[in-house]
This record gives structure tokens, C-alpha cells and sequence, in this order.
């Protein structure tokens, strides 16, 4: 189970964060904030909330922490997380018909999480699910699954390697994207037009399959090589990327056709939804 969860309600994305030794979910509060009021400037929102809240003497906004999550260009950034007892009590302060139907599933979050903590199984099934709510298909899902399991297996062996969680692994990852697409992860973000949206879910099939096979190599020349130093691990994940690299070339030179694209789950569906009409 991933502790950083991008969550969707009602298909907009909230970051979360899995805190276990207190055993609760953490929530990037500018996220909600953007859900509840669709306002497009939620950090200016938070502040100005900030403001009030302290000069009517609740103590809410001096105990929200910090936490480094992913942001829109792909790096780890701290933003202001609040647990679920703290965002039920910010949300009595934000006015929106979308409060009582977010209240109802920050319940259900909690509920959910720990269920999967029994059967880590029930992980996979509600990803599936949440996917095909989405409109897409079940052979992009399952391929899509796959990724989520080879990326796994990809950062516990940089975590026994020694390497730490957020910039080492946003390098590492950023090096492994170059290789086998020739663009770094937020130059492939702009070409599909993705800012907060998950790289990986707007990948097409080919797409997603030369990235396993980019990590997985990585994985498996780590293992073979075991790297000691954050420069070896990067020499590693450059190998690794080129493995995918070398795919990619011989099937454009087959096919005459770019496999990095534009194309972005948005147009995917759109498309596929024109297509049944």
C-alpha cells in the first residue's frame, strides 16, 4: 500500500498521505479547499482563511502540519496537510453544497484504509474500480495496475539501497523518463498539457509498457550491480531507461510513428465517448 495516494472525489484529485504510526490519513488542505469551492486560487483562499480563523482565536490553523507532496510540476513540495478531525472542523468555516457529500467520503477514506490494512487486496480491487469510473478501459487498467506493482518493487529497491524519498527518488525517476522518452518528466507533463494529473494515467498503452520495462530493468540491473553511491544508482537508472530506449527506437522505425504523444486520458475518452455516440 502507497503511503502518498493521489485520491479522487467526484473525479477531482486530493493528495493524501498515510501517516502509520499514528494510523491516519493526512490531507493536503489546499486540495480540498479546491474541491469544496472550484476557486482557482485555493492557496490565496487558504491564507486569507488562515487570517480570519486566527483573529476569531481558533487554534485550527496552529496546528496543521507540513508534509512534502508532489505538486503539479512533479516535484516534492511541503504543503499545509491537515488529519480528518482537523478537515472535518475547516470545512464548518467554507461554505459549499459539495461540504455534507465530502464529509461522507472523507468517512468513507478512513473506513476503506483500514479494511485494506486487513486485506491489502482490496487495494487493487477499489483502484480498478475507481479507474473504470473514469470510462477507461480494462486493458489500459491492467496494464496501468502492473505499473503501480513494477514501480513498487522499483523504489523498495532504491529504499535498500539507501536512497531517500522525494528529491533522490524524483532524480532517479526523472532519469529513467529521459532516457527511454527523451523528455524529462515535466517536459512529457506539458506535451500532453498535464498539470496536477498523474503522468502515468495519461499514458497510452505503449506508453506505459516502454515505462515498465524502463523500471523494471532498472530494478533488475540494481539488483544484479548493487550500487552503493546516490551517482552509481544513477548510472543504474540511466541503463535502465536505455533498455526501453532501445524498444522505442525499433518500434518507431517499424511503425514510422512517435510513441511519446500528446494524447492525455482526457482526449483518450473524450474520443472513444464521440466514437460510441
Amino acid at each position: 500500500m502507497e503511503n502518498d495516494k493521489i485520491q479522487l472525489f467526484e473525479a477531482k484529485s486530493v493528495r493524501t498521505h498515510w501517516d502509520g504510526e499514528q494510523e491516519k490519513w493526512l490531507i493536503s488542505i489546499i486540495d480540498v479547499i479546491e474541491v469544496l469551492t472550484g476557486n482557482d486560487r485555493p492557496r490565496k483562499y487558504w491564507n486569507d482563511l488562515k487570517t480570519k480563523l486566527r483573529k476569531e482565536g481558533s487554534e485550527l490553523s496552529e496546528k496543521i502540519g507540513q508534509l512534502k507532496l508532489p505538486a503539479p510540476d512533479g516535484k516534492m513540495r511541503l504543503t499545509d496537510v491537515a488529519d480528518t478531525e482537523q478537515i472535518f472542523r475547516l470545512i464548518q468555516s467554507i461554505p459549499s453544497p459539495k461540504a455534507e457529500p465530502f464529509k461522507q467520503w472523507l468517512a468513507q477514506l478512513g473506513r476503506e484504509r483500514l479494511d485494506e490494512m486487513q486485506d491489502p487486496e482490496l487495494t487493487i480491487d477499489r483502484a480498478l474500480e475507481q479507474y473504470l469510473k473514469l470510462g477507461y478501459s480494462e486493458n489500459w487498467i491492467n496494464q496501468r495496475l502492473k505499473s503501480i506493482e513494477i514501480r513498487k518493487e522499483l523504489t523498495d529497491e532504491w529504499k535498500r539501497r539507501g536512497m531517500k524519498e522525494g528529491m533522490q527518488f524524483a532524480t532517479l525517476t526523472d532519469i529513467i523518463t529521459k532516457t527511454w522518452s527523451g523528455k524529462t518528466t515535466k517536459e512529457y507533463k506539458t506535451l500532453k498539457g498535464l498539470k496536477k494529473e498523474n503522468l502515468r494515467d495519461n499514458m497510452t498503452n505503449t506508453e506505459l509498457i516502454l515505462n515498465m520495462l524502463a523500471e523494471a530493468s532498472t530494478k533488475d540491473i540494481s539488483r544484479a550491480t548493487e550500487p552503493k553511491t546516490f551517482d552509481e544508482n544513477q548510472h543504474v537508472a540511466q541503463q535502465g531507461g536505455n533498455v526501453a530506449k532501445v524498444a522505442r527506437l525499433e518500434l518507431e522505425a517499424k511503425t514510422g510513428r512517435k510513441v511519446v504523444s500528446e494524447l492525455n486520458a482526457k482526449k483518450a475518452l473524450s474520443s472513444l465517448s464521440k466514437r460510441q455516440e
